[in-house]
């Protein structure tokens, strides 16, 4: 032990330091002279515990860096067995504990102090009656050490402490002043694993619940500390089995309905919290769960929840109890007669080990059995697992509604170095070029017969890449008809709905396009580029031009429509725009269904609805029963490099396994690509947690759900009665894959992907279509069957859409849209089968909402920008022509 000497030359103190002396005096009195001279001891720990109550400067010198003042005062208190001198002692420790940010409670621990003070309590215990002063003393002690004690648990257990903190509670749960303490300490206690199974063998849990009891405004630190002390205890399973079987399940709800009823300035918080994690705890087991269901558990926390929604403050609250309720819904399977893809290919060589093998080997029904996680739940072995309070368990986090994105985002990190990387910038151009802030210059191919080329030049002239674009003469001003005259050349037209908000429309500016069918056009006078080579005046265009390129084509094109037949032929000398070099007189008369060799393309409305409705077409059919004619503009000429009728050829030379025979409208009319980046839709808050609780909702109010089967394609089923109350659902064609939709409210679609073919998984990427909507209605889609933890949909990226009507008004592509848009877990559940051993997965539900701008339109949705095989074909073909 350091001499007080030396502690003088170390700090630079003054040697009339009266704490210093004291110290120095207490340190000369060993046991012996400790029991002999009582009184001196009482006055010598006196005067130093008022020295470091009275003065900073006492309590700095008796822990800086060096001294011997800690030592000195565990050693005292070790010899002591006067009352009063270990009372003085206890005194000083605590004035010293309760500063210093930790620092010196660490010390205190590391020089043996949490052995002394168990000790001590041991001693205590013995005396007849123990003394309260002291157990009080000595637990709130205990209190400030035992968190920065990783052993602590483990000592207590070792020592007898745990037995002598609980009898001296059960003694005492009148005397909340002694009481407070003890539940602190026995909160940390019961971080142990082994010690809580030891305490609730001791009836402590069930001594928690006397002392937790209803709404009252006296001793809300006490129920505080007795619930995070049961909330601890809870974390045993065979603790919670405990409250199971007592049925204190519905206590703990009625006591939270208790005091969320009377709290009604959310004053008591923190308790209310606590009652939760109870709750929490106890349904982490199967039992539980049942006995929360039992007790009508979830109609009580989803009306609580709903009454704290509107508090900001209340957040961990709700948190809580959507964590609960998701995790007692009771788990499904999928609404499907097997997971396994509905389409079989069979391969010419099975491997008989192979996923294949083993996945088509199994009988009927057991690939999508629901596994719980905790079907074979056991007894915890008593082994030593301390501070579990650190452990933070899965089962407790709502990791997939976290509102921080900046934690969802993932840690990007490039496997190679950048100067690796650069060796691949031939390849991938996008590693060191800014397409956004280049000039695109549009050259003439050699080829009177071919579309014309360009090359993409940088300004630094780094490389240049040949790439197959649209060009023709551009009509004047003057050729251009107005929309209005457009309109007039059909009989009965209206002006089709104006796009919608939620979806910009870009257009494109005819001025820059040319029908590069029309050979006998003359070409632009050719302006040279910085490179040496020219390229036509009317492609020499800004970023920033040719994002507004987009914005002019709507007007011309806005008013077309279905018309009879007859009409049609007797109207088309008369009425039809005398200029026949503007694209919008270019016109493809459709019949609806087209028939091309048998080939039908798919007809607007998913069969029942007719595109163009709202221009006034009766949609009358002839004679022969052959639908009216579609006049939509010829996509061949608007969108050189994409030529329907080569698309319908390859897809007729196309083998599929489903064997579709209809044509998606986007993969027909083609799709003119954004020139600009497309910004994320911010996250609203709280629109997850909204999206579960509508979920939970179904299992509250069975009754509102409809749970009606709109399409199946495991079921076909006749053409649905076209009443308007449903939508209508296809994906039988090239590159579709929803299995089946269930109509669960009005406005509200379960859509569940089908599998890869010969697989019972990956269901991330969709296409399909949707017909018969209302304008006005806010439509809900819910893939459910998604199996990735996190999706690009949570950090701001749209769903996207393809509308038939905005295609044939002069605007094919794919927007971007959707609100609400959210990726979440959900109750169905995924068997070990399709997890690949794993047990306890779910899959995960992405959902949107759509606004739909047109009535009876037809719209397809995509995760991305749907190429199919037929349209590579038709890519390879046509170059190949040329």
């Amino acid at each position: 032990m350091a001499t007080l000497e030396k502690l003088h030359s170390q700090l630079s103190v003054p040697s009339n330091s009266r704490v210093l002396m004291l110290l120095g005096q207490l340190e000369r009195m060993n046991r012996e002279v400790m029991l002999r001279d009582v009184e001196t001891a009482r006055q010598v720990t006196a005067k130093i515990y008022h020295l470091i109550q009275t003065q900073e400067r006492s309590g700095k010198e008796v822990m800086s860096k060096g001294s011997s003042g800690m030592e000195v005062i565990l050693a005292s208190l070790e010899n002591s067995r006067d009352v009063q001198t270990t009372l003085n002692i206890m005194y000083i420790l605590s004035e010293l504990l309760t500063v210093g940010r930790g620092r010196r409670v660490g010390v205190f621990v590391s020089k043996g102090g949490t052995g002394i003070l168990f000790q001590i309590l041991i001693l205590a215990s013995k005396e007849i009656p123990p003394s309260e002063e002291l157990m009080l003393q000595l637990h709130a002690l205990l209190a400030k050490v035992g968190p920065k004690d990783r052993t602590f648990g483990l000592k207590a257990r070792l020592t007898g402490a745990l037995n002598i903190t609980v009898n001296v509670m059960k003694q005492n749960l009148q005397n909340t002043k002694l009481l407070l303490p003890c539940l602190q300490v026995l909160r940390i206690y019961s971080t142990n694993s082994v010690n809580a199974i030891s305490l609730g063998k001791n009836g402590v849990v069930e001594l928690m619940f006397k002392i937790v009891g209803p709404y009252s405004k006296k001793n809300t630190s006490l129920f505080k500390v007795a619930l995070e002390a049961l909330g601890a205890l809870l974390k045993s399973k065979t603790n919670a089995r405990r409250v199971v079987d007592s049925g204190l399940v519905s206590v703990l709800l009625a006591l939270y309905l208790d005091w969320h009823r009377n709290d009604t300035r959310h004053c008591c918080m923190l308790i209310r919290k606590g009652l939760l994690v109870c709750l929490r705890n106890i349904t982490n087991i199967k039992l539980g769960r049942k006995a929360f269901l039992e007790a009508d558990g979830m109609r009580i926390l989803y009306n609580s929840s709903a009454e704290c929604l509107p508090v900001r403050t209340l957040d961990p609250l709700v948190n809580t109890s959507s964590l609960i309720m998701r995790k007692c819904f009771p788990k499904n399977r999928l609404p499907l007669p097997t997971i396994k893809s509905a389409f079989h290919f069979q391969l010419p060589h099975v491997p008989p080990e192979g996923p294949v093998a083993q996945l088509y080997s199994q009988p009927p029904g057991v690939d999508d059995v629901v596994d719980e996680s905790d079907d074979n739940e056991e007894l915890e072995a008593e082994t030593d697992t301390e501070n579990d309070e650190d452990d933070k368990e899965q089962c407790n986090l709502n990791d997939d509604i976290e509102t921080d994105l900046n934690k969802l985002h993932p840690k990007r990190t490039i496997g190679c170095s950048f100067e690796e990387l650069k060796v691949y910038q031939m390849f991938f151009s996008e590693l060191s070029e800014d397409f956004q802030g280049y000039n695109f210059e549009f050259l003439k191919s050699a080829s009177p017969t071919s579309s014309s080329a360009y090359f993409f030049s940088s300004p630094s002239a780094r490389f240049t890449r040949p790439v197959v674009v649209p060009t023709a003469e551009a009509p004047s001003p003057k050729q251009i008809p107005h929309s209005q005259d457009v309109c007039n050349s059909v009989k009965k037209h209206q002006t089709l709905s104006s796009p919608s908000p939620s979806s910009p429309q870009t257009p494109l500016d005819l001025g820059t396009i040319h029908l590069s069918k029309d050979k006998d056009k003359k070409e632009d006078t050719n302006i040279p580029t910085p490179d040496g080579h020219t390229a036509p005046p009317s492609f020499c265009r800004s970023p920033s031009q040719g994002h507004m390129m987009e914005q002019e084509l709507s007007h011309p094109l806005e008013c077309l429509s279905l018309e009879d037949k007859g009409n049609q032929n007797a109207e088309a000398g008369s009425e039809r725009v005398k200029n026949e070099e503007s694209p919008v007189n270019n016109l493809r008369h459709i019949q609806s269904p087209l028939l091309l060799g048998g080939f039908p393309i798919r007809r607007a409305g998913g069969g029942g609805s007719n595109v163009g409705s709202d221009c006034g077409s009766e949609g009358a059919e002839d004679e022969a029963g052959e639908g009216g004619v579609l006049e939509v503009p010829d996509t061949a000429q608007l969108l050189p490099l994409h030529d329907p009728d080569l698309y319908v050829e390859m897809v007729k030379g196309t083998e599929s396994v489903p064997q579709y025979a209809e044509v998606a409208y986007p993969d027909y009319f083609g799709h003119v690509a954004p020139m600009f980046k497309e910004p994320l839709l911010e996250r609203i808050y709280g629109v997850q947690r909204s999206k579960i609780f509508q979920d939970i909702e179904r299992l509250i109010h069975p009754n509102d759900i409809l749970d009606k089967v709109v399409y199946d394609i495991d079921h076909p089923s006749p053409v649905t009665e076209e009443n308007g109350e449903s939508l209508k659902f296809n994906s039988q064609f090239e590159s579709g894959n929803l299995r089946k939709a269930v109509q669960v409210r009005k406005y509200e679609y379960d859509l569940i992907l089908n599998a890869d073919i010969n697989s019972n998984h990956y269901h991330q990427w969709f296409y399909f279509e949707v017909s018969g909507m209302r304008v006005g209605a806010t439509y809900r889609f819910n893939i459910i069957n998604c199996e990735k933890s996190n999706s690009q949909f949570n950090y701001g990226m749209q769903v996207l859409m393809y509308s038939v009507q905005e295609a044939i008004s002069g605007r094919p592509r794919w927007v971007r849209t959707g609100t609400d848009i959210c990726y979440y877990k959900n109750h169905f559940a995924r068997s070990s089968i399709a997890t690949g051993g794993q047990k306890g997965k779910s899959y995960y539900t992405l959902t949107f909402s759509i606004n739909f701008s047109h009535k009876d339109d037809v719209c397809y949705f995509a995760y991305h920008y749907p190429y199919t095989y037929s349209t590579l074909k038709s890519v390879v073909a046509d170059g190949r022509s040329h």
